[in-house]
């Protein structure tokens, strides 16, 4: 086991993804020398806690990256176009939140379950931590591609305020308790979010898809590595807190009975099978909050067609849909087994 210690960098410490990042890197004990928290001007100086140390946050200046092996980026594309190439130059390795780079193909879209195998551990490069709805998703097909193949998948995600950062989990947040007022702003989202569905996320092209949910379906067929791969997406923002939801009906190349697909999802790691539906027993969004796992169930054929299967995904979109897989990423660049 590798007993060295990195200097690690967090830029957008103090946002929601960034302190999720904080919580795990004490969480999973990462062998962390020095830890540098980047954040906008305002939050400068302020002193974040992890694994008992006080550590200073600092705006992004020039040749901040020097010294560092590591660099999580927490914040939007902008800043990640800006900044993370020059944290390679620096000499540390990227692990990018945002989708900047997600679709260039000089850059790795990684889940590590999936295909850490890709990645070049020994130079330092920007590797790209996909959509959060797109992670819980290919963790439940991927082990049903490995088995069966995969012919069309279509997906209809709810998802948490949360995975609008800061802004959107507050603003869920502020109309709750401003609810009996009648003072319910909109700012973050396009409508009130209590109370309401919105299927909206992102701006929409010419074909009507929205930005989130073009997301979803090309990272998919890059980290599956099926670029021919039929996939739908349908994004909807809902008002819960913390964690995505995911319908999913996934056509196999392959006859497969429940029990072997079952079987093929229980033993895939990171997921987790709750699926009693006689018993009220399927994931649920309070359930796979502050949980590491993704949670598959509604496991059901379709009458119509025996190679169409239906089931329900859901994850926590601030670890494993985020800061979790980004971890993890870390973690297997630098053979460091994570200490529970």
């Amino acid at each position: 086991m590798n007993q060295k210690n990195y200097n690690v960098g967090i830029v957008g410490a103090t946002g929601l993804v960034g302190q999720t990042f904080i919580k795990l890197l004490e969480e999973r004990h990462f062998p962390l020398g020095e830890l540098r928290p980047f954040a906008s001007e305002s939050s400068a100086g302020k002193t974040l806690i992890c694994q008992n140390k006080k550590w200073e946050v600092t705006a992004l200046q020039k040749n901040c990256f020097k010294g560092l092996d590591l660099v999580f980026i927490a914040t939007g594309d902008e800043l990640s176009l800006e900044w993370s190439p020059q944290a390679v130059e620096a000499g540390a390795f990227v692990v990018d939140n945002s989708a900047a780079f997600r679709m260039n193909p000089q850059c790795e879209l990684v889940v590590p379950e999936i295909n850490l195998k890709s990645v070049d551990k020994k130079r330092p490069q920007i590797i790209a931590n996909p959509n959060c709805t797109t992670i819980q998703l290919v963790m439940a097909l991927k082990p049903l591609q490995d088995a069966f193949g995969l012919e069309d998948v279509k997906v209809s995600s709810y998802q948490s305020v949360s995975g609008a950062g800061q802004p959107g989990y507050d603003e869920l947040m502020d109309q709750i308790a401003n609810f009996k007022r009648g003072e319910l702003k909109a700012k973050t989202f396009p409508h009130t979010i209590l109370n309401n569905v919105i299927p909206q996320i992102g701006s929409f092209n010419a074909e009507g898809f929205s930005s989130e949910e073009v997301k979803v379906m090309k990272e998919t067929r890059k980290i599956l590595s099926q670029p021919d791969l039929s996939v739908s997406a349908f994004a909807v923002r809902v008002p819960v807190p913390v964690s995505h939801s995911e319908a999913v009906w996934v056509t196999l190349r392959e006859d497969a009975n429940r029990e072997s697909i079952v079987k093929a999802l229980q033993d895939f790691p990171g997921v987790q099978v709750v699926d009693e539906p006689q018993k009220s027993q399927y994931p649920l969004a309070q359930m796979a909050t502050g949980k590491d796992d993704v949670f598959v169930g509604r496991i059901h054929r379709d009458p119509e067609n025996t190679k169409l299967w239906m089931m329900w995904v859901v994850g926590d979109n601030l670890k494993k849909g985020a800061a979790l897989n980004g971890i993890q990423i870390a973690e297997g660049i630098f053979d460091i087994q994570p200490a529970l």
